[in-house]
């Protein structure tokens, strides 16, 4: 659907239904100067960039018949536990202008950034017992978890980002295991 204010407009296509979802609108109700529209669409990542560039290229030819304007910015997020093809995923998005905010092995690794450093691989099973145990809730979020999650952004941010580096410097292909791009769809959100 074309933007109507102006507002910034971002579209985001998500690969679960409960608990990413959840998480982005706990930002969007924080950030309200913004608007960000979560597709109904769930599915593995590729499924999803092309959902996303399809829905792109509508936005962007319904605004130059001047019918609306196009999202300012269109994200996809998904974890990477066994997806196949997942780097193709990545690139095809990447090259289509789409923004990816990837999580290794899982959002739930994101979730344990915020409040303890991991630097060692993780598996997703260990990732989400973690972070239950620190958020008390399972993959549905309490309002009580997802206030702790926004409050303690600036250290995840911090650890996600030190985790880039460490990937980086020891030559890791991205994305790592343990490592999580979601601060970068919550910056565009919270800017």
């Amino acid at each position: 659907m074309p933007a109507r204010s102006g507002r910034r407009e971002l579209l985001v296509f998500l690969e679960g239904a409960v608990t990413e979802e959840a998480y982005v609108n706990a930002w969007r109700r924080e950030n309200r100067h913004v608007n960000v529209e979560i597709d109904p669409f769930h599915g593995p990542p590729m499924a999803l960039v092309d959902r996303a560039i399809g829905a792109k290229a509508r936005n962007e030819k319904d605004a130059r018949r001047g019918r609306g304007r196009a999202h300012d910015e269109v994200w996809c997020v998904f974890d990477v536990d066994e997806h196949p093809h997942l780097p193709d995923a990545i690139r095809r998005a990447r090259d289509h202008g789409i923004g990816v905010a990837v999580s290794n092995p899982c959002i739930e690794l994101w979730f344990i950034l915020h409040f303890a450093d991991q630097t060692a691989h993780i598996g997703r099973r260990e990732a989400q017992r973690r972070a239950e145990d620190h958020l008390g809730c399972r993959k549905v979020l309490s309002a009580a978890a997802l206030d702790r999650l926004v409050a303690a952004y600036p250290d995840a941010k911090a650890r996600a980002r030190s985790l880039d580096e460490k990937h980086h410097g020891d030559g890791t292909p991205a994305p790592g295991n343990p490592g999580s791009g979601v601060w970068r769809l919550v910056d565009s959100i919270a800017t």
